[in-house]
């Protein structure tokens, strides 16, 4: 079953300012089926939240923390839930 979900992802590392939200938003449309953003944090994170099917969410997730991704990934905590909506595609902010 592929319930759709909400994934929210944190990740850590150096991942700001090298292109990792711009490759995460590529990714997330490159899957398909997700919608949501992914955004730096004061604290040199990046928030990922991406809500659609939980089988898209864990192809991402997998992606976010053993994919070719720009920067270096030190480590993703995640949360799951029930999706909320709001969101138009997947963007960056």
């Amino acid at each position: 079953m592929n319930e759709n979900v909400r994934l929210t992802a944190w990740v850590r590392g150096r991942v700001q300012g090298v292109g990792f939200r711009w490759w995460t938003r590529a990714n997330a449309m490159r899957i398909g089926g997700l919608d949501g953003y992914a955004g730096n944090l004061a604290d040199g994170r990046v928030q990922v939240v991406a809500e659609g099917g939980r089988a898209q969410c864990e192809l991402l997730l997998d992606w976010l923390a053993t994919g070719d991704t720009p920067g270096r990934v030190d480590g993703v905590t995640e949360i799951w839930g029930r999706p909320r909506g709001g969101y138009d595609g997947f963007e960056i902010r």
